[in-house]
């Protein structure tokens, strides 16, 4: 996934290389389109239409969906567009994104904050990343994660560091690396694969040592999640052997090979989740693994398709963590249209709608916005094959959101997909998905509220990040608890200027999400 490898065509594509190829791009008013267990106990779950009062659910605007955004980093992907710019040229262009992100209805950011054991922010742990300055290990001058999630927040865009746990560098030759970097003073933890360099999953000193970056993360920036994409074991094609023989060696205690692989991952997972939430329990933890946890043909349990199976070729185990409920959410890289042979989009849906059920693990499908408009598969030559996800996922109520791959198409566009998206499946706001063991609480309803001319205002509720703007209908039904129809705004002021005379209905949200009662004013025609 997003790291600039070269992408192969579709349709020369070998069946067992399939993931590399497509890596890259890579409580009340729940939606009834979520799912319960981890969320607001108050939570239905129900597919189709559900009652509340008056109201029949509409599931074209969904109460609670995550909208994101990856934007990557590594190579200088989405930003900085290049190395050496200057900080202002850096924050003009990150707000840029985020500006487009908020305009096209997002609710999330998945921003890359180390590509390869390097740091996009102040640290002791890890050298300064080159893709700021183009210079490993040299200061750029600031920190920019303090203004790459305050940014975020005036958006109301959750902000998720995005970390690879196990690239240690792009360039295999360790003498090229800063001085401080831990590959050069622990070079007993690499391995060296292809022309890059890698921590080896099988040493505790490893995973203690991406746990400790992690943790330094939540515990001094005001980060909303923490974020994994789908590497681990490196991708099979072109390294050779991986070299981990001594680790198991020492480590393996009679186990397979490929067990024991599975198992060093699954451990990183379980001590990055406990980490994490012991230092901030409301940071989020997830995963986007390959959309292919195992074939049907290698496993009666996988999915109805024929391409790289993660389980069995990077050693991640989705399901393991969804059983174990080590992660808050898995988000699968689903970057095939509907109809592709070896990766049919529906086939993969069902069987990751399937995957989550009854476990509260919250379900995000990563979509690959990157390949709209691409000529090697006719399906993505189609301006509608994107947004037919999104009208597929409906059916499935274990969905709760999409993520697109990357931030640069937000501002391309490609075949006019995203304006159709929000068209047809972004026209009200969302609020977030609740996970209910994130914890949190209802904000006190906000107080003061009034109206002057077209202008509402409210005074500020004590742990609220932001506020939700309902305008009751005509018919005067408030159904704000079933659905978003009647969602016209969620602001991070306490003002919020009408449209249109009428009723509007205030509430208070925390950094969760968890909503409080409504405060009722009237706009008067001017």
């Amino acid at each position: 996934m997003r790291t600039g490898r070269p992408l192969l065509a579709a349709g020369t594509l070998a069946v067992v290389t399939l993931g590399a190829a497509y890596a890259f791009g890579p409580g009340s008013g729940d939606t009834p389109a979520a799912s319960a267990s981890k969320k607001d106990p108050t939570t239905s779950t129900l597919s189709g239409k559900a009652a509340a009062g008056s109201c029949t659910a509409d599931a074209r605007y969904p109460k609670r969906q995550l909208r994101g955004v990856w934007i990557a980093t590594v190579k200088n992907i989405d930003w900085p567009s290049r190395t050496g710019l200057s900080v202002k040229r850096q924050q003009a262009e990150y707000v840029k994104l985020l500006d487009t992100a908020a305009r096209r209805g997002l609710n999330a950011v998945f921003v890359q904050v180390r590509p390869a054991s390097d740091a996009l922010y102040k640290s002791s742990l890890e050298p300064w990343s080159q893709y700021l300055t183009g210079t490993a290990g040299k200061d750029p001058g600031w920190d920019p994660l303090p203004f790459l999630v305050e940014e975020a927040h005036k958006r109301n865009l959750e902000f998720h560091a995005w970390f690879n746990p196990y690239r240690a560098a792009y360039d295999a030759k360790v003498d090229k690396l800063p001085a401080s970097h831990p590959a050069r003073r622990n070079p007993g933890w690499t391995v060296k694969y292809g022309d890059r360099l890698y921590y080896n999953p099988g040493l505790p000193e490893v995973r203690d040592h991406v746990t400790t970056v992690i943790k330094d993360v939540v515990k001094r920036y005001d980060v909303d999640g923490v974020h994994f994409d789908d590497y681990f074991y490196p991708y099979p094609g072109g390294g050779g052997t991986f070299d981990d023989r001594a680790a198991f060696k020492k480590y393996g205690k009679g186990a397979k090979l490929a067990d024991w692989r599975r198992a060093n991952v699954n451990k990183l997972v379980a001590q990055v989740d406990e980490a994490v939430h012991a230092t901030k329990n409301h940071v989020k933890f997830g995963i986007s693994p390959f959309g292919i946890w195992r074939n049907k043909s290698n496993d009666p349990s996988g999915s109805a398709t024929n391409g790289m199976s993660a389980y069995d070729s990077i050693y991640a185990d989705a399901k393991a963590w969804i059983k174990s409920g080590t992660v808050d959410y898995v988000m699968p890289q689903l970057y095939w249209p509907r109809g592709f042979k070896a990766a049919d989009y529906r086939a993969l849906v069902p069987w990751w709608s399937n995957a989550v059920k009854g476990t509260g693990v919250d379900l995000y499908i990563g979509q690959a916005l990157y390949r709209v408009g691409a000529k090697d598969d006719k399906a993505w030559t189609k301006p509608g094959e994107l947004p037919a996800h999104l009208t597929l996922n409906r059916r499935y109520p274990q969905v709760d959101g999409d993520v697109y791959f990357s931030a640069k198409q937000l501002l391309t566009n490609p075949l006019g997909a995203m304006d159709r998206i929000v068209k047809e499946h972004y026209s009200r706001p969302a609020l977030l998905p609740l996970i209910k063991e994130r914890g949190g609480a209802a904000p006190a309803k906000p107080a003061g509220a009034k109206a002057a001319g077209s202008t509402v205002s409210w005074t500020p509720s004590a742990g609220a990040r932001s506020y939700a703007v309902y305008q009751v209908p005509k018919n005067g039904r408030d159904c704000r608890d079933t659905d978003a129809r009647n969602l016209v705004a969620v602001v991070s002021g306490t003002s919020f200027t009408a449209k249109s005379p009428g009723t509007y209905l205030i509430t208070a949200l925390d950094r969760l999400h968890h909503e409080s009662k409504p405060a009722k004013v009237k706009v008067d025609p001017v």
